[in-house]
């Protein structure tokens, strides 16, 4: 099995893997590693480990050195650059009256270049742009358009629940997310509360979303009928948690109703939860948002 170190990179919550060689960086250190894009500065998240080779992608790119203070006061100025850097790229999209929001700037660890990140409702013709920027920096120059959910990886924000977004957080990578999961979970169908800061539908909707598929397939549907240990009544909620199901029973001797809990496991139902999602999807009524 290989030996690898596992690194992060300033504004990605993906660990990649690298060759240690001789170096022995502790969790936490910066090191020097060689990427696709050149020398950069990381992180070192998972120090000394060893991965079966099904999980490495050979060959691993590898630790140069550990990062030293020299390489600490490069990348302070490189961070330090970048302000000065948006304001004269947002002067320069200005000039050129180019349909595009800057959103951030990023020099690369060796400063010969810098990557400017935008979102747009559409293509942009940014040739002029990047010859005027190009003699303004002196150095390459790259412009990156990225999405809605990146622009919110990258900026960061508070999400509905309180906490940080789950992207800027932890999540090394988007998953798909689905009105269907909302459905699946019985959650209100109103964007406004399914939504997170990026105006799509929220990641943490997929966390659970597994949890509640299979439990569906146990649970009956909301005013269907079901047999009971005390007879026959009509499903009026479903706790998927608990796994209990309330149901409203009529009184046996005199007029009016009774409502009892039941686990699931312990009533007789023609139609479960999962019978009814599986029909809507069918009829074209699920469409999914990414």
């Amino acid at each position: 099995m290989p030996t690898i170190t596992g690194v992060k990179f300033k504004g990605n919550n993906k660990v990649y893997y690298f060759a240690p060689g001789d170096h022995r960086p502790e969790a936490g250190e910066g090191v020097i590693v060689e990427t696709a894009r050149g020398t950069e500065y990381g992180t070192v998240v998972i120090p000394l480990k060893d991965v079966p080779d099904k999980n490495v992608v050979q060959p691993l790119k590898p630790v140069i050195r550990i990062a030293n203070d020299e390489d600490k006061e490069r990348l302070a100025k490189n961070e330090a650059k970048k302000e000065d850097a948006l304001k004269a790229a947002a002067e320069k999209i200005k000039k050129h009256n180019l349909e595009m929001k800057l959103v951030d700037a990023e020099f690369t660890f060796d400063g010969q270049k810098v990557i400017f990140y935008f979102t747009s409702d559409g293509r942009v013709d940014f040739r002029e742009l990047v010859r005027d920027l190009a003699s303004h920096f002196r150095i390459r120059i790259e412009l990156r358009q990225i999405g809605i959910r990146e622009e919110c990886r990258m900026l960061g924000g508070v999400a509905p629940c309180g906490r940080a977004c789950c992207c800027s957080q932890h999540l090394p990578d988007f998953e798909r997310v689905s009105i269907k999961m909302a459905k699946n979970q019985g959650l209100s169908l109103n964007s406004q509360k399914i939504s997170g800061l990026c105006g799509r539908l929220m990641c943490c909707l997929s966390y659970e979303n597994g949890h509640y598929c299979e439990t569906a397939k146990r649970m009956p549907r909301l005013n269907s009928e079901v047999k009971t240990p005390d007879g026959t009544g009509t499903v009026i909620n479903n706790n998927f948690l608990k796994e209990t199901v309330k149901v409203r029973l009529p009184l046996k001797d005199k007029e009016g109703f009774e409502i009892k809990d039941y686990a699931a496991k312990d009533i007789k139902a023609r139609s479960t939860i999962a019978d009814q999602l599986a029909q809507e999807a069918d009829s074209g009524d699920d469409s999914d948002i990414i």
